[in-house]
């Protein structure tokens, strides 16, 4: 037996027409609920709300809940809560209602063998608090012969699944390892996965580069499906270079020529959308257009093929003249493997974690490189109000808004005034600004309801901007902090994240079992309380495959804080240029800054002009990053100047003699900045004084120190020479961050 939801049925056999996402501010999930329960307290004592429902046709079982049940009337309701003009509502979503209703209605006739019933599709207006309905009374063969049409619809695709996911339990009790033996660590790595994602617990893992990290995660988590009865694997990365290993993993895994496990790989809208100067409507864009008509039949297609990469997707999408974009989407549902960002699940408004509650999904969620999540979920949780994007929109406005732009200005700047020319940071929400924030947001949402707006447009752009700059006021809290920026054009106020715990960790419990893991996850403590990793988690901890024999490591006593850096470039240009006369190869040297790179550039250029040098510029390009580790051939010698913690300080795989060594001319530290000072204090606040400057600066440098040291030794068989230029790695607790398979440093003179 297949079961289905109501919603789910409606929206794969009765969608037609467009695809058309001209935005319409939509009720909260809150307001929804709210909205429900205010129609629901106009109903008599004797309404049922919440009616169970479901009914069994050859094979197929659909269930659901109906918004509420009149009996002594005998009418069925669907609430439907909304805002704009009533006018608005597209006619194939109100087809679509209807069909969720008449479901229902052949549900309840069957079930209690009524030979008719009255449905009535309520409209809540959110704002008004007006109901529109319609209503009409339906026989019980009527609603039946509907309810076979649609379900016979999904049959076929029904029994495909039903087998499918037969196959993928048996496929993942009987999956085995696909090489003869584990490389070192790898075993215990996959092993401690299994148990955690089987178990239902999210799991810490520090595993270093060489043993294998993608395949020990990727082969039991999908040994897990069984076991688990896991419906959907998410495979999350911060990097293309992590999705394509996965991807690659997973090709692997999958055993000859039959197809076990279904593969999506998720693509920024950017990225794959084929006409990005047009709106995604059918009056606007071809691939919008009949949507829903030529979508079964690319379905069908789609799920035949195994992996189901960018480039499939987009030949299926062309063929059938659809947005390769909204079928990936589509094809979210029917997949068991989804390879995608961290903002797929972490986002505010995340399609996958949107469709994990939706769906009532059983998932494992899967972070690689997971020491990035914590700048990435600052970054998703941080918004910025900009004046200027205030007087563009306003410009844009009618007149029956403008005044209420002008409060909003005025409220800024009364907020802005204790504070001059420059940045600055404060640990309290302005009280007035929130409030302006939340009633602007609110008049706004009103207007682009009733107007249809091009998404290009200043007014419908600045209303994203505060609708979720509102959002985070009232969120406000200890984990977040309020930037008041002076510019040319007017004052920025911005929240910035700084500990995103609170956020991300209701994600971690809404999955069935989490595992995150990184080559540099140390201190756990400090990935515990930034993350918000629930308190049973999981830690370990694999040990290197690498042996001390194979790197040889100094740490030359300069200091290149940055009032010492102009003094130490003879000495760092001195240790890079000595060595590289001792071995010549390829090597890496990294620096703090782009600024302190030109320094070093100019120095080892003047004092050793006969080593060839090619250096990072700040904002590469995909092509000039290419170039740039193209000149690292196996044949080759020079270095390679790239700043710490950039785009070559980690993801960058140059086995062999490809890279022989790398120079650290840097701690790695955070800046030292009022923002950062900021940080230090909310730090402070949240985790206590003696952690507070681990916290905000020496992890996060350390972090980037190791990764970037990581770029040298990528196997069991490389061998390679390390330099720490700065005279701290020789203190205990910088020295107690560095790997533990590392041998003893050699002091320089």
């Amino acid at each position: 037996m297949y079961t289905v939801s109501v919603r789910s049925l409606c929206d794969f056999a009765a969608r037609s027409g467009d695809l058309d996402l001209r935005f319409t501010p939509a009720p909260s999930a809150q307001e929804g609920i709210a909205g429900h329960a205010a129609v629901h307290r106009n109903r008599a004592d004797t309404y049922q709300s919440e009616l169970r429902l479901s009914l069994h046709w050859q094979g197929v079982l659909v269930q659901g809940r109906a918004d509420g049940y009149d009996a002594p009337a005998h009418c069925l309701e669907e609430i439907k809560t909304y805002r704009g003009h009533f006018r608005n509502i597209a006619a194939n979503q109100k087809a679509l209602h209807w069909a969720q209703l008449k479901l229902y209605g052949a549900m309840l006739c069957e079930t209690h063998e009524h030979e008719c019933v009255t449905l009535a599709l309520i409209y809540y207006h959110i704002d008004t608090h007006k109901e529109t309905r319609e209503q009409q009374t339906y026989s019980r063969t009527e609603l039946l012969q509907f309810f076979q049409q649609l379900t016979g619809r999904f049959l076929i695709w029904a029994r495909q699944e039903a087998a499918h996911h037969d196959y993928k339990l048996r496929a993942s009790e009987l999956l085995q390892f696909p090489y003869p033996t584990f490389r070192s660590g790898q075993r215990e790595f996959a092993v401690q996965v299994f148990r955690d994602l089987r178990d239902a617990r999210t799991l810490l893992a520090q595993a270093p580069t060489g043993i294998g990290k993608t395949l020990a995660v990727l082969f039991p988590a999908l040994k897990a499906v069984q076991p688990a009865g896991l419906h959907k694997v998410f495979y999350l990365t911060a990097k293309n270079s992590g999705r394509q290993m996965a991807l690659d993993s997973m090709r692997t895994l999958q055993q000859g020529e039959q197809q076990q496990w279904r593969v999506l790989e998720l693509v920024a809208r950017d990225k794959s959308c084929v006409h990005p100067d047009k709106a995604c409507h059918g009056e606007s864009c071809p691939l919008a257009r009949g949507f829903y008509d030529n979508l079964p039949q690319a379905r069908q297609i789609a799920i035949t093929h195994a992996l189901l990469d960018e480039s499939t997707l987009a030949q299926i999408a062309d063929e059938h003249q659809l947005c390769p974009y909204y079928l990936q989407q589509e094809m979210v549902r029917w997949a068991d493997v989804i390879v995608g960002d961290y903002n797929h699940y972490f986002d505010a408004a995340a399609l996958l974690h949107h469709q994990t509650i939706e769906q009532e999904w059983r998932v494992a969620v899967v972070l690689d490189e997971a020491h990035n999540l914590l700048d990435r979920a600052r970054s998703m949780y941080s918004a910025t109000l900009s004046e200027a994007a205030l007087v563009a929109a306003r410009k844009q406005a009618p007149a029956n808004l403008k005044r209420c732009f002008g409060q909003l200005k005025r409220v800024m700047h009364d907020a802005a005034a204790d504070y001059e020319s420059g940045i600055h940071y404060t640990d309290t929400m302005h009280d007035e600004l929130s409030q302006i924030s939340q009633h602007t947001a609110s008049r706004l949402a009103s207007y682009v309801a009733e107007n249809a707006l091009p998404n290009s447009h200043p007014l419908l752009a600045f209303y994203f901007d505060l609708l979720f700059f509102a959002y985070l006021t009232e969120q406000f809290s200890t984990h977040s902090l309020l930037e008041f920026q002076q510019t040319a054009l007017g004052v920025d106020i911005s929240i910035r994240n700084v500990v995103p715990a609170s956020f991300l960790s209701p994600r971690y419990g809404d999955a069935h079992g989490c595992v995150l893991f990184s080559a540099t996850l140390s201190p756990a403590g400090f990935y515990n309380d930034v993350l918000g990793l629930p308190s049973n988690s999981s830690r370990c901890d694999i040990a290197s495959p690498f042996k001390a024999k194979q790197l040889q490591l100094y740490i030359q006593p300069v200091s290149t804080r940055y009032a010492d850096r102009q003094s130490s470039l003879e000495r760092v240009c001195q240790a890079v240029g000595q060595q590289y006369e001792r071995q010549k190869g390829n090597y890496l040297l990294f620096a703090s800054s782009f600024e302190y790179l030109r320094q070093l550039e100019q120095g080892l250029g003047g004092w050793y002009p006969d080593i060839p040098l090619w250096t990072q510029a700040s904002g590469m390009g995909s092509e000039q990053r290419q170039a740039f580790l193209d000149q690292f051939h196996a044949e080759g010698q020079g270095i390679g100047l790239a700043v710490l913690g950039g785009v070559f300080g980690e993801g960058v795989d140059l086995p062999g003699k490809r890279l022989i060594g790398a120079f650290i001319a840097t701690l790695g530290l955070p800046q030292y900045n009022d923002w950062n000072e900021a940080v230090r204090d909310r730090m402070a606040s949240a985790f206590g004084e003696q952690q507070a400057y681990n916290y905000a600066y020496l992890y996060p440098g350390m972090r980037k120190v190791v990764q970037a040291a990581g770029r040298v030794i990528r196997s069991e068989h490389d061998e390679g020479v390390l330099f720490l230029l700065d005279e701290r790695y020789a203190q205990a607790r910088v020295a107690k961050l560095l790997p533990a398979w590392w041998p003893a440093a050699r002091r320089l003179g």
